[in-house]
């Protein structure tokens, strides 16, 4: 899953890609790459971002959703709002990617149910703006685990099918260095859940302190560690920036685990 961030204060590319002609070009580079998924966000959810209105949400992703809609690759919409998503869905895309498991907004579940699509129902405490101020847990897999069983049950509720359900436990989201560590460290026991795991690693800041790398766009290597990691320990999906080295990546370390260069 490519990241694609059509936002002026994203905290890895510096709204690089806030104009619809730049998510268009940076799109294109991702699918050639081999990006399975375009992830398209018009809201920066980095530590200490402060919610934007949906409209204007909606104002900045649908044109680029719009046109990259004909290219060959899936498109997902990364919000919290009911109304963001359906302007998306109705732009083209195809999977809603909820930080906030589908608890900011109570018309998001209903509305996934009623387009029938996938979502991502991602594991986060706190908010944005308020996660990174003293995350603390007594087990953080325990407690992730447990949230997302209980986001899955809201989901079913809502009529929403399991089969459309992925999860993501939010590395960084409300989490200390040692708390991403450790999830990514236990990841494999999130399979337990029975539902196909998202891990978002892609140069977040617990990267840049353990590998001393204060650029974001220079994490390249911490991420592509922890990419290597997740997927030896099962993830379906990986959201990443650098979508070419990190097909490489996911590709080698499948050939290892699989035994085989398909």
């Amino acid at each position: 899953m490519g990241v694609l961030n059509v936002t002026p204060d994203s905290f890895s590319d510096g709204g690089r890609f806030a104009t619809a002609h730049a998510a268009f070009a940076q799109a294109q580079v991702m699918i050639d790459a081999g990006a399975d998924l375009i992830d398209i966000g018009g809201e920066s959810t980095r530590p200490g971002s402060l919610p934007v209105a949906a409209d204007e949400q909606i104002k900045r992703v649908v044109p680029v959703i719009k046109g990259i809609a004909a290219f060959p690759v899936t498109i997902s919409i990364d919000t919290t709002r009911a109304a963001v998503a359906a302007a998306a869905l109705d732009a083209g895309a195809a999977l809603v990617n909820d930080i906030s498991a589908g608890r900011d907004d109570a018309e998001m579940l209903p509305l996934i149910a009623r387009r029938r699509v996938p979502v991502v129902l991602m594991h986060m405490q706190g908010t944005p703006l308020t996660m990174q101020d003293a995350p603390h847990y007594r087990d953080v897999v325990a407690e992730t685990s447990q949230f997302l069983r209980e986001r899955v049950a809201a989901a079913q509720a809502a009529g929403i099918e399991l089969a459309k359900v992925l999860l993501d436990p939010g590395i960084g989201f409300g989490k200390t260095q040692e708390h991403s560590l450790e999830l990514l460290r236990r990841q494999r026991e999130f399979l337990a859940l029975g539902r196909p795991m998202v891990i978002g690693t892609s140069r977040k800041g617990f990267i840049g302190r353990i590998t001393g790398e204060p650029e974001p766009a220079k994490r390249l290597f911490g991420t592509a560690a922890s990419v290597a990691l997740s997927i030896a320990n099962g993830a379906a999906i990986v959201r990443v920036h650098d979508v070419g080295p990190m097909v490489q990546v996911v590709r080698m370390t499948r050939a290892i685990l699989e035994q085989t260069t398909n």
